[in-house]
């Protein structure tokens, strides 16, 4: 082992373990914030999510790299602030970087530093050093740290540590032919790993921890590392296990072992946990003291200047609030004509397809079907790429982890840990992603707490539910000279929120009883945006969106088609069609279209009714009709559980079905406003209306969603109290709407 200050590798060395037929691996690593997912979408031209808060890479993303003709796997690992497993995310890091649990083990790790954190990082560079892994640093942000007055002489830094450090800096591509070329020597020596690099001593009680401990490794023992690297998997189960540890595939005997070399520690008032700590972080101190130098700070950064501002108590709140609305409101002011556009060319093609074909099966299936189905949730894909373009903006500028700093004075009040806030955050775009991001939260009970109110964000899935409404049944104008259907738009989006806030302040205190903890979260300096991230976050969600639309969405529309077109014939369709044969020829003088026309939507009407949906819908009318609800809504509520925006669709093929409306190629929300009641009253008020938004801002209309939960959870339990909570929860508050509307005259 190296000495604290020895810049030596050491007297031992360890051949590469032999690997498969398969590529060899390289692996990217590094705390959050450090641009590790930039620089691993720039080498491989991935298009791996970045942001700029813990959470964004809660899964491991592969990618491929070519170098002198060789391809090479690339591996980007979750960001991670230590090697030490109390998360899931942790655990991957851990697992990947050792090949434990089926993982490969790296061929090569690329560990990310931030140059205006050096001290920060180089404790994970310890880390992996300690475990005898090849290493080459790349000195990443090289351009902040520059702005920041920070000077770091590289030279000395790789000698004191023994490995390559390459500066780059990700954003603005610059340093990666550097950094590849690195790679390709490193991985072309073939030689050797790089010895074990302990550049610490521990104290002479840890020291004994550890030989306590290496006997009883068992499965954990990497012998194909040498023995430095077994010390450091000693120390890493050290600091890792502990009583209340969600940590999988430990050996019972080295669990045993460490619960006991923890408790005779505590009796004696010792803290190895802290000891590790210190000792790493001293040897670091010098090294920083050694390499680092700084200018004289001018005064106040500007970065400091704008969080004066934007995490104050009270204009943070209202700078966030502000942003959120402009948001909001473009989502309608920017979108609507290009929602209108689209509205009129799935229209104009329906119409002009069944103009070309013969009246039949056919010619419905494809109108109504496919065209009317699809194409009624197509139309609102501008709204997603705008919800998405803003997301994109403000994660990359830095401006959300501000957000989450902000939003933690309010979760923690309702029994929420502040890291919930990113996986909040993101159920706004889905909540299948926004459950996956709990891992980032270390205590299980914090996660599972996140994971029970996440659905209650409104997702995307729910903005054209909302924009359909909101469009159709309330009428344009301003308010105190604000647009209505903005405000509408952001009351949903607040009150899903607030509904989320309070459903995790009553489950904290009874499901889920737990010690609040406080937030540790690094506030990354603000950045412009790099349109590249941007643009590959708005393709990757529009790829998506439009592959659920040609899959999903069109699968469910079929299937609906058919069950609102099945059987034709039955005895009240059989009346209606006797009335229309009895009406004189089509070409004949006293012809009446009008007669005819009517009996055809009532025939259209009698089908629709007793049809297989028809008749679904209706075996539910009893339970939804107390909400405002009538038989058709209940087919769309159904049809919604596949994924929430099927319920466009869904409304769009029962409305194409029923034929209610004289002109064929009447929009969606044409349809919906025409649509009556027998006695005369409009089906879609704008009471029943916000019974509907009430209902889907609180219902747990996904099975996508309630799979995630189940996936993360490993069991029913969770998924169905969600399911069921949820579904209380909407019947309840929409019934309190319809009724109390109703009883005060709307």
């Amino acid at each position: 082992m190296s000495e604290p200050g020895n810049d030596c590798h050491g007297t031992t060395a360890t051949r590469r373990p032999p690997r498969g037929p398969g590529r060899r691996l390289i692996a990217i690593a590094g705390n959050p914030n450090t641009g590790k997912t930039t620089l691993f979408n720039r080498l491989t031209g991935a298009n791996a999510r970045v942001g700029n808060y813990p959470g964004i890479t809660v899964e491991r993303t592969l990618g491929q790299l070519t170098l002198e003709a060789e391809t090479f796997d690339v591996l980007d690992i979750p960001g991670t602030y230590s090697l030490v497993s109390r998360s899931p995310e942790e655990q991957i890091a851990i697992d990947a970087l050792l090949g434990r649990h089926g993982h490969p083990r790296p061929d090569l790790v690329v560990l990310v530093l931030d140059a205006t954190n050096l001290g920060r990082n180089l404790y994970m560079v310890l880390q992996v050093l300690e475990f005898g892994l090849p290493l080459i640093l790349a000195l990443n942000m090289m351009d902040a740290a520059g702005a920041a007055g920070l000077h770091i002489d590289v030279g000395a830094l790789e000698r004191r540590l023994g490995i390559p450090v390459v500066p780059t800096t990700a954003s603005k591509a610059h340093g990666l032919d550097a950094l590849r070329t690195q790679i390709a020597d490193a991985l072309d020596d073939d030689p050797l790993y790089p010895p074990p690099g302990w550049r610490w001593t521990p104290t002479p009680a840890l020291e004994a921890d550890l030989a306590t401990l290496v006997p009883h490794l068992g499965t954990e023992r990497p012998d194909d590392l040498g023995p430095d690297a077994t010390r450091a998997v000693a120390l890493w189960a050290l600091m890792s296990i502990d009583a209340d540890d969600e940590l999988e595939g430990v050996p019972a005997g080295l669990r045993l072992a460490v619960l006991d070399r923890l408790r005779r520690a505590r009796e004696t008032g010792r803290d190895p946990d802290a000891e590790a700590v210190s000792a790493r972080y001293a040897w670091i101190d010098k090294l920083v003291a050694e390499v680092l130098h700084r200018d004289p700070p001018p005064g106040r950064s500007w970065t400091e200047r704008l969080d004066a501002v934007l995490i104050h108590p009270v204009a943070g709140f209202a700078v966030f609030l502000a942003l959120m609305f402009v948001v909001f409101q473009a989502l309608f002011a920017w979108s609507d004509p290009a929602i209108t556009a689209i509205e009129a060319l799935f229209a104009a093609t329906g119409e002009a397809l069944r103009g070309t074909l013969t009246p039949g099966m056919t010619a419905d299936f494809l109108v109504d079907g496919l065209i009317g189905g699809v194409g009624s949730v197509i139309v609102f894909l501008p709204q997603i790429v705008l919800l998405f373009l803003f997301i994109g903006l403000l994660e990359d500028s830095g401006y959300m982890a501000r957000a989450a700093f902000l939003m933690d004075r309010v979760m923690n009040k309702v029994g929420l840990h502040g890291r919930a806030f990113v996986p909040l955050l993101s159920g706004f775009a889905c909540a299948v992603p926004a459950i996956m991001a709990t891992r980032t939260m270390e205590r299980r009970r914090d996660r599972f707490l996140t994971m029970m109110v996440v659905p209650l964000t409104t997702c995307s899935a729910r903005l054209p539910v909302y924009t359909l409404i909101i469009g159709s049944l309330f009428p344009a104008g301003d308010v105190f000279g604000l647009p209505v259907a903005g405000l509408l738009m952001i009351a949903m989006y607040l009150f899903g929120t607030l509904m989320a806030l309070i459903a995790a302040a009553v489950i904290g205190r009874t499901v889920l009883k737990g010690p609040r903890v406080p937030l540790l979260m690094e506030l990354p300096p603000y950045r412009a945006p790099d349109p590249r991230s941007v643009a590959r976050l708005l393709l990757g969600r529009v790829r998506t969106f439009l592959t659920e639309a040609g899959t999903v969405i069109l699968a469910c529309s079929i299937v609906l088609w058919g069950l609102l077109y099945f059987p034709r014939e039955s005895s009240e369709a059989a009346v209606v069609e006797a009335r229309i044969a009895a009406l004189p020829a089509e070409d004949a003088p006293d012809a009446d279209p009008e007669a005819r026309a009517a009996l055809e939507a009532e025939l259209a009407g009698a089908r629709l009714r007793n049809s297989l949906g028809g008749r679904l819908g209706r075996l539910i009318e009893p339970a939804i009709e107390p909400l405002g609800f009538d038989w058709k809504i209940g087919v769309g509520l159904v049809g919604a559980f596949a994924a929430r925006e099927v319920f466009v669709s869904t409304l769009g093929v029962v409305y194409g079905v029923g034929g209610d409306v004289d002109e064929e190629s009447a929009t969606l929300r044409e349809r919906m406003r025409a649509e009556h009641h027998a006695d005369g009253r409009p089906v879609y008020s704008p009471l029943a209306g916000l019974s509907l938004l009430v209902f889907f801002a609180l219902a747990a209309q996904c099975m996508s969603t309630l799979a995630a939960v189940k996936r993360e959870t490993r069991s029913w339990r969770w998924p169905s109290f969600v399911f069921g909570y949820m579904t209380a929860l909407a019947w309840g508050a929409s019934f309190l709407v319809w009724q109390v509307g109703r009883a005060l005259g709307y």
